[in-house]
């Protein structure tokens, strides 16, 4: 079994892989000035972006939770893989060979989930193939009275699994597949009588992160023999999680990303039916309720930041789907985005809608979307009624916390107003209800915690999240990093101000500082103990200024609590839009500090001169010829 990969190979991948290109499947960056970028954090739940990412120098950080790594260290959390892992992801992306070293450490103890993903890659390319099979013929008639034709069961990798009991597994077995990886992938069931398939005579749909890798299976039942439920998932497994999974996201993320738009159905037919329409953002849960999880995974896609995009949900019009209706309700404020609910005429879910009225008529559904709030009051205002004195008061009193709880406060009287026609009561009790509502939950001190949930009507939270608030997708139980300073907690005086941009310059972009600069600079007084560790750093690899391991060798000369410092330096912004200006703002600021350091040490020299006794005309002399070497100096660094 091979050991270690070769480290040369670590390295050369990690120049190869664009840090953006992967952070970019699971966050939507924008940029945020020169070879910077910034989203949502995926590692907590945050409203306003604060996860930068710089790829040029391979780095990511967040200055709210404080994670920060490289591409690697990304990946790992990311994914929950082992560095190995990790390695063999990103190189199985770019198709990049990886050597290994017989016999050098252990080997990797965490391949099962490498296998895991390969396993179900495999059942994959299974299940499509035995769509075309004669014994396929139901799942193709089930198919074809939905709407959908081949080709459409290509685009989204419909399958079908035969009726057998171990024909996958045996199929797998030939391909190399043990029982023991095929049970761990969900793919086999444990019986009295030894392991059998999961998945029997059923439409198997393919699950995938939002990197396309096929992480579990949803499955369709086709036969009244079958005992099992309606539609059976995976179950969960080191790689799929259902609560943390959105069906059809690896297809609709890009469209969601450009549009701030996604669509959040109930079923995988809806979903093809949605993107066949031309409905591209459509999503859908995979045999679980809509949840907290899956609202911080859209929100990273869309980079839910501003509150322009658009969340829209369609819910079946009974029981049901009311009940789901308000389970999503309750969790609204978790988004920036406006939210809405679109309920087709009849009752139709958007596949249904299809086959009866044509695709159009699924697009038109999405532009008659109406107020998530406007949806929710209607539907509480039809347990009561009406007609009676005391169900007016009853819905006014059950619907009031509703509109109370609206953030935007210039949408409350409208709604107040509604409140009072749909009820039959006055505007002025409607507006006295809210009212009230809104300092009853003052009064019990309802906030929006650092989760986002709704428990009042307090707006974004502002504070420093905790690690309960982190997501499970990867979970943050304790720093990953030694604890040590940070970016901000250094002093916001000008003085420290400066000393920081100019290290931010040097560490960034050493190369456009210059060799002459840099080494003027790291001889340059800092008076911030932190910074001034890491200019020592840099001053001790100054004669090498730059390259591609710059900031690993600085990072190699300083203490291990000081890494994050280093990280955080190397990926916060830069105040400038262009290259152009990139060069003069770097050269600039750190001509400033060096400037800095020119005039205090004028001002010792003066000082000195001063206390020089008239006998003592050599020293003197010797001071002044320093103070003109000083000035010249001085002068020097504004003309190049």
């Amino acid at each position: 079994m091979a050991g270690r990969i070769r480290q040369a190979d670590v390295e050369e991948l990690k120049q190869r892989i664009n840090i953006a290109d992967v952070i970019g499947d699971y966050v939507t960056l924008k940029s945020a000035g020169v070879g910077s970028m910034k989203g949502l954090c995926p590692f907590h739940d945050e409203r306003s972006p604060s996860f930068h990412v710089r790829p040029t120098v391979g780095y990511f950080h967040c200055f709210g939770c404080g994670e920060s790594g490289d591409v690697y260290t990304f990946v790992q959390k990311m994914d929950h893989l082992s560095f190995t892992e990790s390695i063999e992801r990103l190189a199985q992306r770019i198709n990049f060979e990886l050597h290994y070293e017989e016999g050098s450490g252990n080997p990797n103890e965490s391949g099962n989930r490498s296998r895991i993903l390969a396993a179900n890659s495999a059942a994959a390319e299974f299940f499509v193939a035995q769509l075309a099979t004669p014994g396929a013929a139901e799942g193709r008639k089930f198919l074809g009275e939905r709407g959908f034709d081949k080709a459409a069961a290509e685009h989204f990798g419909i399958g079908y699994a035969p009726k057998a009991w171990n024909e996958l597994r045996d199929h797998l077995k030939s391909q190399g597949f043990t029982e023991e990886e095929q049970l761990q992938a969900g793919l086999l069931s444990q019986g009295d009588k030894g392991v059998y398939d999961r998945f029997r005579g059923r439409v198997i749909w393919p699950i995938r992160d939002t990197t396309g890798q096929t992480i579990g299976f949803g499955a369709r039942k086709l036969f009244d023999d079958d005992q099992g439920p309606k539609y059976l998932n995976t179950p969960e497994t080191p790689v799929y999680h259902k609560q943390q999974v959105l069906y059809g996201l690896d297809l609709a993320k890009r469209d969601i990303s450009k549009t701030r738009r996604v669509v959040v159905v109930e079923g995988y037919t809806d979903v093809m039916a949605a993107h066949l329409s031309g409905v591209t953002t459509a999503v859908a849960t995979c045999g679980t309720s809509f949840g907290v999880e899956h609202i911080k995974l859209i929100r990273r896609i869309m980079g839910d930041d501003s509150g322009l995009g658009e969340v829209i949900f369609t819910f079946d019009p009974d029981a049901a789907g009311q009940k789901a209706a308000m389970r999503a309700f309750a969790e609204e404020q978790r988004f920036a985005a406006q939210t809405f609910v679109a309920v087709a005429p009849e009752g139709l879910d958007p596949c249904d809608l299809r086959l009866a009225r044509g695709e159009q008529a699924v697009r038109d559904l999405m532009d008659a979307k109406v107020p998530m709030f406007e949806f929710v009051i209607r539907q509480m205002l039809g347990n009561y009624n009406l007609d009676t004195v005391e169900g007016r008061v009853a819905a006014l009193r059950e619907a009031a916390p509703v509109v109370a709880d609206i953030r935007d406060s210039a949408l409350r009287p409208g709604y107040t107003r509604e409140l009072a026609r749909l009820t039959g009561v006055d505007v002025s009790e409607a507006q006295v209800a809210v009212s009230n509502a809104v300092k009853a939950s003052r009064s019990k001190g309802m906030q929006t915690t650092a989760e986002g949930a709704r428990q009042g009507y307090a707006g974004p939270a502002t504070a420093r999240p905790d690690a309960s608030a982190a997501s499970t997708a990867a979970p943050v139980s304790a720093p990953s990093e030694p604890e040590g300073p940070r970016v901000f907690e250094l002093a916001n005086d000008p003085s420290t101000r400066l000393e920081r941009d100019a290290l931010m310059a040097l560490i960034q972009y050493p190369e456009l500082v210059g060799l002459e600069l840099a080494s003027d600079a790291v001889q340059s007084a800092i008076m911030d103990p932190n910074l001034a560790t890491v200019r020592d750093a840099i001053g001790a690899n100054v004669n090498e200024l730059g390259g591609e391991t710059w900031l690993e060798r600085i990072q190699h000369d300083l203490p291990a609590d000081f890494k994050p410092l280093v990280t955080q330096l190397a990926v916060a912004p830069l105040p400038q839009k262009n290259e152009e200006q990139t060069q003069i703002y770097c050269r600039g600021v750190v001509i400033s500090l060096i400037e800095r350091d020119l005039v205090r040490r004028k001002s010792e020299l003066v000082g000195r001169l001063q206390r020089t006794s008239v006998d003592q005309g050599e020293i003197s002399r010797e001071i002044q010829r320093e103070l003109l070497d000083l000035e010249t100096k001085r002068r020097s660094l504004r003309e190049d």
